[in-house]
């Protein structure tokens, strides 16, 4: 039988203990990892909002783990390091757990000096890892600034209006022989863009015809394997159009099989929500997608 994906779909079918965790009042105690899963925040989200507005917000959704996006409120690109090491410590200060920065783009760095500065802001902040958006043509000094900085970098694949990283395959496949610093940021969202609007015709699994994982994103998170270093999580309603975003569990992303998939390979790193609507009020939507994601995280632990 397929797993339901949607909030109506999954609830209805579940008949799974634990799924009540759902519906708890606010009170609740709420489990920093569900079933072993790190639910964070790509502040992203609240890109609206300035840097003290934005950790109340992640505060007020009870998630400690965060990718803090560089917008000029949060942690502006052009930080001193003073600077950046001030906005480190307001976040340490609120209990918040910085796992990566990003998403940066990297698509105008033509040399090294210009990659430089962002490497830099990277290890003044204390980020482990950045989430970056580098073409193919500079990839190879990403790779340089990440050895030398010893910093992790996780391409984020941006759908089919990206030329460069358009499916988590795309990347997968630039950075297989790689330093092993260099991986994937997999927006589940934009992946399934990707896939449901033909972009395998142009890749080198299509070429080849090895589609066994390139065709369904959850099939590359095995794939992935150690590769994997950041999940973004959003849903939408039709999985060929980028404007029908939604409250995550209200559209057709497998969220259950997503964090299944996550589960057997043991993942180590966040699944971050990245809500992209409602920018002016996001918190209920947050709020919402998250209750979601930790009633089905509870569902299957209990399964």
């Amino acid at each position: 039988m397929r797993t339901p994906t949607t909030r109506r779909g999954f609830l209805g079918a579940a008949g799974l203990a634990g799924l009540s965790a759902m519906a708890a009042p606010a009170s609740a105690r709420i489990e920093a990892e569900p079933w072993g899963i790190k639910l964070g925040i790509a502040t992203y989200t609240f890109r609206n909002f300035d840097r003290t507005k934005a950790i109340e917000m992640v505060r007020q959704a009870s998630v400690p783990w965060i990718s803090v996006k560089n917008t000029p409120q949060q942690l502006a690109t052009n930080s001193t390091p003073g600077q950046a090491r001030e906005a480190r410590a307001v976040f340490d200060a609120a209990g918040l757990k910085v796992m990566s920065i990003g998403n940066i783009d990297m698509t105008k760095a033509v040399t090294a000096d210009d990659l430089r500065p962002l490497f830099e802001l990277a290890k003044n902040f204390g980020a482990p890892l950045m989430v970056c958006a580098p073409t193919h043509d500079n990839l190879k000094r990403v790779e340089s600034m990440a050895r030398e900085y010893d910093i992790r970098i996780a391409i984020h694949n941006h759908g089919p209006e990206d030329r460069h990283f358009p499916s988590p395959q795309s990347v997968l496949e630039a950075v297989s022989d790689l330093d092993p610093r260099c991986g994937l940021c997999m927006d589940v969202g934009h992946a399934y863009r990707a896939i449901r609007t033909g972009h395998l015709r142009e890749s080198a699994a299509a070429r080849t015809g090895d589609v066994t994982y390139a065709d369904d994103p959850v099939k590359i998170i095995p794939a992935a394997g150690s590769r994997l270093f950041d999940v973004h999580i959003k849903d939408l309603t039709d999985l060929t159009n980028r404007d029908s975003q939604c409250d995550v569990g209200d559209g057709e992303v497998p969220v259950p099989a997503i964090f299944q998939a996550l589960k057997r390979i043991r993942y180590q790193g966040c699944v971050n929500l990245e809500y992209e609507i409602h920018g002016e009020d996001p918190l209920p939507g947050v709020e919402r997608s998250l209750s979601y994601m930790r009633g089905v995280l509870a569902g299957l632990a209990a399964a």
